[in-house]
């Protein structure tokens, strides 16, 4: 009885809520995990060619950062007003707002990433018989990865929070929750809702760290020897 008090008396923290809207809850963080997930593959897979163009072209390089730059100073509200004649009232135009949110800071990584390879290791590798394909993928992407894999934990952070907007048009994971629960001041789903869009962000990062710790196994040694 106490427990079911919490709702009546509309406390911030209560378990009758938890456990009576469990499915609501399922529900929408798997809608908010699947739309920060097709956000961030899709945007970057647009911004690893985009940062392949922009390589050792300063004048492409520097349009397509700062357009980048200005898609992401866009208001979501403006971005999604502006998608809606093509996208309608879908999670097409929730995704597709939220890969153009990505593209400024994993374009800027990549791109970071393969500049950083050293000259002399690029030379090695054409020495040895490498072509551009080849030495690509080899060479200068596992070395460029430690970069390109932190601009992606930037990216799905950021896509996590950004993916609440949605409830706008009904597509927002989590965010629709929240959403409602401002709107009828139903604090136990206002906080619950919060609480669990943070835990995914934390959950995302703690992956995708663990992901790029067993990628790049050099720079755990590299840490290591300098330690000593």
């Amino acid at each position: 009885m106490s427990a079911q008090n919490c709702l009546v008396r509309n406390d911030w923290i209560c378990w009758e809520y938890v456990r009576s809207r469990s499915q609501e809850l399922t529900d929408a963080t798997v809608q908010h995990v699947w739309i920060t997930v097709a956000s961030v593959l899709i945007g970057l897979l647009i911004a690893f060619p985009l940062a392949l163009l922009a390589r050792g072209r300063k004048a492409v390089a520097g349009a397509v950062l700062t357009l980048t730059t200005v898609l992401y100073t866009v208001p979501s509200l403006a971005m999604f007003s502006l998608l809606l004649p093509v996208f309608g009232l879908s999670a097409s135009l929730v995704v597709t707002g939220l890969v153009l949110y990505s593209l400024t800071i994993l374009v800027r990584n990549i791109l970071a990433g393969l500049e950083a390879v050293p000259a002399e290791v690029r030379e090695a590798a054409r020495g040895m018989g490498y072509g551009r394909i080849r030495l690509l993928f080899e060479v200068e992407l596992p070395l460029a990865l430690p970069a390109l894999l932190a601009g992606v934990r930037i990216a799905t952070v950021s896509t996590v929070a950004l993916t609440t907007v949605g409830s706008v048009v009904g597509k927002g994971g989590l965010g629709n929750l929240i959403g409602d629960g401002v709107q009828s001041t139903f604090k136990a789903q206002v906080l619950t809702a919060s609480v669990l869009c943070v835990l995914l962000a934390l959950v995302a990062d703690l992956l995708l760290l663990g992901l790029q710790r067993l990628l790049t196994p050099w720079t755990r040694i590299r840490t290591t020897a300098g330690a000593r």
